[in-house]
């Protein structure tokens, strides 16, 4: 009977111990992190949609790296961690895929965007239409040349030399006006606030996420260029389920009401 009943607390005593083990891996378990790279003109737009996704899916955090294109496929090239690729050009996805770092037909489109031209509220050079930009002695900041925004800009510039509204050396005119070449669309924004140029060029949709600050002139539709949006699952996620699950809810309806919200314009 002693017997019986020493085995029988030893029993309990097991049971124990493993039901305060399991209830204490679940208290410590961490969140499922989730990488996206993501180019900085989606902070807003991305930031917004990370927050949605987390909340339908428990256990999941979105962990965003914003930065130029061409950065983020150097950072990916390189090594570092990533489960989502999304580009504001499809060069530096065509690049990944031809790396084998994306199956191509993992590739999809999600938003597009257009240039808009930015100015202090004071507008102090008195610029009034695209061609101004070509005018001596303008302070003019553009993004990076080896980046998204600078191929867009060059190929603006180029749409404009070759109408007959503007001079065939349109180009190199407002190239020498150049002060600056930002790293990010965000920092070209930051610099015209700032007074540290009469204007700047960057995506509508970053115009308008300071449009409170700054005055937003448009640009021809006839020259103006659109920016294609291409997002991808990289081969190397370690949650390629989830992040196929993040690709699609950007393009889900709700995902593109959010992408709407902050000026970008549907896929095609």
């Amino acid at each position: 009977m002693k017997k019986s009943l020493l085995l029988l607390l030893s029993l309990l005593l097991t049971l124990s111990t493993g039901c305060g083990a399991s209830a204490k891996s679940t208290a410590n378990s961490q969140p499922v992190e989730l990488v996206v790279f993501a180019a900085g003109s989606l902070t807003e737009s991305f930031t917004e949609i990370g927050t949605a996704f987390e909340q339908k899916n428990d256990g999941v955090r979105v962990v965003l790296n914003f930065a130029n294109a061409s950065t983020l496929l150097q950072q990916i090239t390189q090594g570092a961690p990533a489960d989502v690729f999304a580009s504001a050009a499809p060069k530096f996805i065509d690049d990944a895929v031809a790396q084998g770092l994306i199956e191509q037909d993992a590739v999809k489109i999600f938003a597009r965007n257009r240039l808009v031209v930015i100015l202090p509220k004071d507008n102090p050079k008195n610029i009034r239409a695209f061609q101004d930009l070509a005018k001596p002695g303008v302070r003019l900041i553009l993004g990076a040349k080896e980046g998204p925004q600078g191929a867009y800009v060059e190929q603006l510039l180029i749409n404009a030399s070759s109408s007959p509204e503007y001079s065939s050396d349109f180009k190199e005119r407002v190239y020498q006006n150049v002060v600056s070449y930002e790293s990010t669309v965000k920092a070209v924004v930051n610099k015209v606030m700032l007074g540290e140029g009469d204007v700047g060029i960057v995506f509508f949709t970053d115009g308008k996420s300071a449009e409170d600050r700054l005055q937003l002139l448009t640009i021809p539709d006839e020259i103006n260029v659109e920016a294609v949006y291409p997002i991808a699952v990289l081969k190397s996620s370690a949650h390629s389920e989830l992040a196929q699950a993040f690709v699609d809810f950007v393009l889900s309806e709700e995902g593109q009401k959010i992408m709407e919200k902050y000026g970008f314009l549907p896929p095609k």
